[in-house]
């Protein structure tokens, strides 16, 4: 099954279903679309050079355990778009064109949908880009 890996607290927010949008700088899903397992990178995400302040977000979404979650897949999400930041547009917002509060500008936004996290996260080495994760590796029965 293809794979993206995401750093915390991003790939959380993600399976949580808090996060629909990530954005890359290039589109580096290509034509694909459909499943994609969500792997949480060991590297967190950083304010400046301070992680402490994502332990707060967490607790905001009710993800205060999942913060130490790296290096892990945590489930699966639908790829069900991908555009430029150029090409989208919410229409409730006016003078913002962006297609969700998480789009960044200059960056591609892939659009996620239906979350499924696997029942315990799965050790894993990520990689960077589109990568293949192990089927075998993932929870007996998964549902695609």
């Amino acid at each position: 099954m293809k794979a993206i890996t995401v750093r915390q607290p991003f790939a959380g927010l993600i399976i949580c279903g808090e996060k629909p949008v990530e954005n890359r700088s290039r589109n580096l899903a290509g034509t694909y679309r459909g499943p994609v397992v969500i792997h949480a990178s060991k590297t967190l995400a950083t304010v400046g050079y301070n992680p402490n302040p994502w332990t707060i977000l967490y607790d905001l979404v009710g993800l205060s355990t999942w913060h130490d979650q790296t290096g892990v897949a945590l489930g699966t999400v639908d790829l069900v778009g991908v555009h430029h930041a150029t090409n989208c547009d919410h229409p409730e917002w006016v003078g913002i064109r962006f297609c969700n509060s998480w789009a960044l500008a200059n960056n591609h936004h892939l659009v996620l949908a239906n979350p499924r996290p696997f029942p315990e996260p799965i050790p894993h080495k990520g990689a960077l880009g589109l990568w293949n994760f192990p089927d075998e590796l993932l929870p007996e029965g998964w549902a695609l």
